[in-house]
């Protein structure tokens, strides 16, 4: 596949075709995502016992945790636009082979196991080549605007996706909701093969032949002598840690105690999508906001006291208030935080610098559940949330106190 030369990106990056086009290759795909993990959620419950449906649910953080930093090097090796194409495709055949398969037997668990562990495996290549793409398709004074663009997208498809496989499911089960998946994610292929990429520089220094291994020992002595993203590694780390606790297992057990019940804390998650898709929207109009390393810093530790304050407010009102300036706060230093990867990264190495971002957020992080869930057991919510909005504040500590993150801006 010979990748074509972008022009030169001075257009904005939401006026510009080629950037709109994997706009809606990414929406696409999201949207598929989210309607597969209804499908397969209900289709777990549907076929088992609650236990069953739960090991059925967390089938693919296994195989994403141990493959995302391999992933990395694959995404830098062939090319984030190709390894995109080549996983979308992966997902819809998986996901209509299993529609297919429930529309005519009723085989059990076992598919439905199956198809997690495939998601999982081929997510550990998709984030990474995902998070490598938007410097290959616009120039490099538009990507805080894209990451802004895709945090839209990522936040349209969790609202508009949830209602879709339900709707799915209503009309015929399961199976029809798989297929409404794989269909949604079809979409993006054909968008995806017709965005223009451009080729990076070529190094003629002669070197010894490289190994994946060697690759991805690369990869992590880059970011880790990097004066700005070694630090904004750790201070997504602390940022995700203290984040992912309150928000889930937390937020549930919340919601019950205070006897806000399911629409309670449907209420207080839409609050926290709405100030983070604020936070977006703000970073797709503006393109860029100035002293962004300072910026993101502080967005991170006043987000840890709204998260803490939330396990403290008695009204669902004000909870759902709260929730929506975490949600701002965290959405505009997460995106920020983004920004600043994609910018500051040497392309050449982007794949593996979004591995190691993404297997913080999303391989490790979410093993701090059930260590959360049993602290909240032991100790109560309120000083659970302090911690844990404390561990997130030292993100924000992170970010201020290294000159090079404090300082860094995103371009011009």
């Amino acid at each position: 596949m010979t990748a074509t030369v972008v022009p030169p990106a001075s257009m904005q990056a939401h006026r510009d075709p080629n950037v709109l086009r994997w706009l809606g290759a990414y929406t696409a795909s999201m949207l598929g995502d989210s309607v597969y993990y209804l499908a397969l959620s209900w289709g777990a419950v549907q076929a088992g016992t609650p236990a069953q449906a739960g090991l059925v649910m967390a089938a693919s953080a296994l195989p994403r945790a141990l493959l995302m930093l391999g992933g990395g090097v694959i995404a830098d090796r062939l090319g984030p636009r190709r390894v995109v194409i080549g996983s979308d495709a992966v997902r819809c055949g998986a996901v209509l082979a299993v529609a297919a398969l429930l529309f005519l037997t009723s085989p059990g668990l076992w598919p439905l196991a199956l198809l997690a562990v495939v998601f999982g495996a081929v997510d550990a290549v998709f984030m990474p080549a995902v998070g490598a793409l938007p410097p290959r398709i616009t120039g490099e004074d538009q990507l805080a605007r894209v990451q802004g663009m895709r945090g839209l997208a990522l936040r349209c498809a969790s609202v508009v996706g949830a209602p879709l496989g339900g709707l799915g499911v209503a009309l015929g089960g399961a199976p029809a909701a798989f297929a409404l998946a794989g269909a949604l994610i079809a979409v993006s292929v054909p968008l995806l093969v017709s965005v223009r990429v451009r080729e990076l520089p070529r190094d003629d220094t002669p070197r010894a032949p490289r190994t994946a291994r060697s690759d991805l020992a690369a990869g992590l002595r880059y970011v880790r002598r990097h004066r700005v993203l070694g630090p904004l590694m750790l201070a997504i780390a602390l940022g995700d840690l203290g984040f992912v606790g309150p928000l889930n297992v937390g937020l549930t057990l919340l919601a019950d105690r205070r006897g806000w019940g399911a629409s309670g804390m449907g209420w207080v998650l839409a609050g926290f999508a709405a100030g983070a898709a604020a936070a977006s929207l703000l970073l797709a109009v503006r393109g860029r906001l100035p002293r962004a390393g300072l910026l993101a810093g502080y967005a991170i530790l006043a987000g840890s006291v709204a998260i803490g304050a939330l396990a403290h407010v008695p009204a669902l009102p004000a909870a759902v208030a709260t929730a929506v300036v975490v949600g701002l706060l965290t959405g505009l230093s997460g995106a920020l935080c983004g920004a600043l990867l994609q910018t500051q990264a040497d392309p050449a190495y982007l794949g593996r610098v979004t591995s190691v971002s993404s297997l913080v957020s999303l391989g490790l992080t979410p093993l701090s559940l059930p260590l959360a869930a049993a602290a909240i057991g032991t100790w109560g919510l309120g000083p659970v949330y302090v911690v844990s909005a404390a561990v997130c504040g030292l993100g924000g500590v992170v970010a201020l106190a290294v000159p090079g993150l404090r300082r860094a801006e995103l371009p011009g």
